[in-house]
């Protein structure tokens, strides 16, 4: 997860590829479910899945 833009909301990769701007969890979630991620079974605050930049999944302006 890259830092919060100025407009509101972060950058998200995945593998290596963007995948959209999430401006919400529930918004990061969807991306990672499309990303092929069972969102029922992640946790946003574990480091091995998520590398946060900017602030934490409490953090999106």
């Amino acid at each position: 997860m890259y830092p919060p833009t100025p407009g509101g909301g972060r950058r998200v990769r995945a593998d290596g590829q963007a995948i959209g701007l999430a401006r919400s969890a529930r918004e990061l979630l969807e991306f990672l479910r499309r990303a092929g991620l069972d969102p029922d079974l992640i946790d946003l605050r574990d480091p091995t899945l998520i590398e946060w930049r900017g602030g934490g999944p409490d953090t999106w302006e």
